[in-house]
């Protein structure tokens, strides 16, 4: 797996960084990063101050369906919150450096906790789709690591405290959480039939193309990390036709208002953990 060794990558983030700080995204404790389908969830922000990708020096662009591709700042119980609607994946042609700068960026600017979201192929016949999903560890299997060497991993990324907010919150508000293993994959074919049933030996209960590296990343330098799958469709082989992208944005918009219910009052408390 690669990783970086200049000072390129790093002058980078702190390009970004004081691109969205003369932008007015600062001042957050906590983050999210949303997946396909689900950036509506930023409508429930109080007093947003949204800014596209393209206004911000450094920050790359989104090109798939489902990512809106901006930045909102608002509010959560009186707790500042920022937003992430979107994000760039290494299939699109990005290195991992790219894939992760808003991570570290969001770093740079004093965030201290992250939740992660995707969307995701579920590999669990007993569970209902869609359903949420808490990712409790992941495989990564994109080939390339986001950490540079002065960086040590901690093995696990995924904060048990800030795990633990999660599933108290889902208890309190009703929604169903599940937990399991994500695995990250390169992208963008969907999987076959056969490479489902090697990830269901290998311990995956979900999979998609996205997150492992910014999960990396974001406990890479500091933050505490949590994410979300929504398991969107049945994984290749599990379910009765072949897999869209269409199919996953109509899996988010039917569980819109659990995903919203979670994370509206779970981010406020992830902020103060």
């Amino acid at each position: 797996m690669g990783g970086a060794t200049d000072d390129a990558p790093q002058l980078a983030e702190h390009i970004l960084a004081d691109s969205m700080a003369a932008a007015g995204l600062t001042d957050f404790a906590v983050a999210a990063v949303l997946g396909s389908g689900l950036g509506a969830f930023a409508d429930r922000l109080k007093n947003p101050l949204i800014v596209p990708f393209g206004e911000l020096e450094g920050m790359a662009q989104s090109t798939v369906p489902g990512h809106s591709g901006r930045f909102v700042m608002g509010e959560l119980d009186g707790v500042r919150v920022l937003v992430q609607q979107g994000r760039v994946h290494l299939y699109e042609g990005h290195s991992v450096h790219v894939v992760t700068r808003a991570v570290r960026a969001m770093g740079v600017l004093g965030c201290k906790s992250l939740l992660l979201t995707n969307a995701a192929g579920g590999l669990k016949r007993e569970w209902p789709v869609p359903t949420l999903m808490r990712i409790t560890d992941h495989l990564n299997l994109q080939g390339v690591a986001p950490l540079r060497p002065s960086e040590v991993g901690r093995g696990a990324p995924y904060s048990s405290e800030l795990g633990h907010i999660l599933d108290q919150t889902a208890k309190e508000t009703g929604v169903p959480l599940e937990r399991g293993v994500y695995a990250g994959l390169m992208g963008p074919s969907y999987e076959t039939a056969a490479e489902i049933r090697m990830l269901d030996q290998m311990g995956a209960q979900a999979v998609g193309m996205s997150t492992v590296a910014e999960a990396l990343t974001g406990a890479g330098v500091g933050m505490g990390v949590a994410a979300i799958s929504l398991i969107s469709n049945p994984a290749a082989g599990i379910s009765a036709g072949p897999l869209n992208h269409e199919e996953v944005q109509e899996a988010a918009a039917a569980h819109a208002e659990h995903f919203a219910r979670l994370l509206e009052m779970g981010l406020p408390r992830l902020a103060t953990a």
